[in-house]
C-alpha cells in the first residue's frame, strides 16, 4: 500500500450462488488484494445460506473479509463495483441470483449518507448472511469489535436459521 498514514479499516460481505460458489468468493478476495490500496487482512469462514428477498433461486455462501486500504469509502465501493463486473456480475432481478456480490458494510467509524452510499450498510443488523461472517473478521482488540459485538451476538440469537457453517478457510493460503 503507497501511503500508510491514511489506512484505515473496513469491512465487505461477500456473496455467491451461481456456479463455482467458492472461486467466485475466493477470485473477489484476490482481486481486492490486488489492488495496491487495499490489504486483505481478515476472513471469515463459509457459510451457505438461504436466498432472502427474491427466494426462488440456489443457496448462497457468504463471507465477509476485514481490509485495510487508502481509498475513500466511495472509491473502495466503486472498485468493488468494478470487480464484480469482472467477475462477470449481472443485475436483472434484484436480489437475484448472482456470480459475486460485494457490499461494503463498514469502513472505520464513518457514517455517510450519499447517492452512491449508505454506511453502516442499512439492512446489515437484519441478516444472519452477513452479521455470522462479520462476527467471525471482527477483531477482539479492536473498538468497532466492543460497540457491534452484543448487537450482532443478539441479532444472531433470533437469525440463526438458514446459515450453516460450509468451509473454514485460511488467508492468504487459499
Amino acid at each position: 500500500m503507497s501511503n500508510t498514514t491514511n489506512e484505515q479499516i473496513a469491512y465487505i460481505a461477500l456473496g455467491s450462488n451461481m456456479g463455482d460458489r467458492e472461486q467466485w468468493l475466493l477470485a473477489a478476495i484476490k482481486a481486492l488484494d490486488a489492488n495496491n490500496e487495499i490489504v486483505v487482512t481478515a476472513v471469515s469462514s463459509i457459510y451457505e445460506t438461504d436466498p432472502v428477498g427474491y427466494t426462488d433461486q440456489d443457496a448462497f455462501l457468504n463471507m465477509a473479509v476485514q481490509v485495510k486500504t487508502t481509498l475513500s469509502p466511495e472509491q473502495l465501493l466503486l472498485q468493488q463495483l468494478a470487480i464484480e463486473q469482472q467477475l462477470g456480475r449481472v443485475r436483472d432481478i434484484r436480489w437475484g441470483p448472482r456470480t459475486i456480490d460485494l457490499d461494503l458494510l463498514m469502513y472505520h467509524n464513518i457514517n455517510l449518507e450519499t447517492e452512491l452510499l449508505i454506511l453502516p450498510h442499512p439492512r446489515m443488523m437484519e441478516r444472519a448472511f452477513v452479521l455470522v461472517p462479520l462476527h467471525d473478521v471482527l477483531a477482539a482488540e479492536h473498538e468497532l469489535y466492543h460497540q457491534i459485538k452484543p448487537v450482532v451476538e443478539e441479532a444472531l440469537q433470533s437469525r440463526k436459521e438458514g446459515i450453516t457453517l460450509w468451509k473454514t478457510i485460511s488467508w492468504p493460503n487459499v
